[in-house]
């Protein structure tokens, strides 16, 4: 077995970091609301509106994202943003998009 896949197996934190990462995304409306941030943010009203779900649905699932560290947010007046937050998920998004969506690659931050 390649000597550099041997050493990122041994990396037992990246692989769980990984694995979270994906679990959170897996769920058909996480990965929907991921594909519509892309590399960009936006606020909740943003998110439901292109989802098509409640508000409600919206936020539980951001919560999710949040909580998992798929996602951060900041709160701009009455309005929180969502964004991305680790770079390797980033990379991730905007390559399932490109692959899924046909959405022409763009650099991930």
């Amino acid at each position: 077995m390649n000597e550099a896949i041997l050493e990122l197996i041994e990396k037992k934190e990246h692989i769980e970091t990984a694995a979270r990462a994906l679990k959170a995304i897996s769920h058909p409306l996480r990965l929907q609301i991921l594909c519509m941030l892309g590399p960009g943010e936006a606020c909740v009203q943003e998110i439901v509106e292109a989802v098509g779900t409640s508000q409600s649905n919206v936020s539980q699932h951001l919560a999710i994202l949040r909580d998992k560290g798929v996602l951060v947010a900041r709160k701009e007046a009455n309005r929180v943003y969502y964004q991305v937050g680790d770079r390797r998920t980033l990379q991730l998004i905007v390559m399932m998009r490109e692959v899924f969506c046909g959405e022409p690659a763009v650099k991930a931050r």
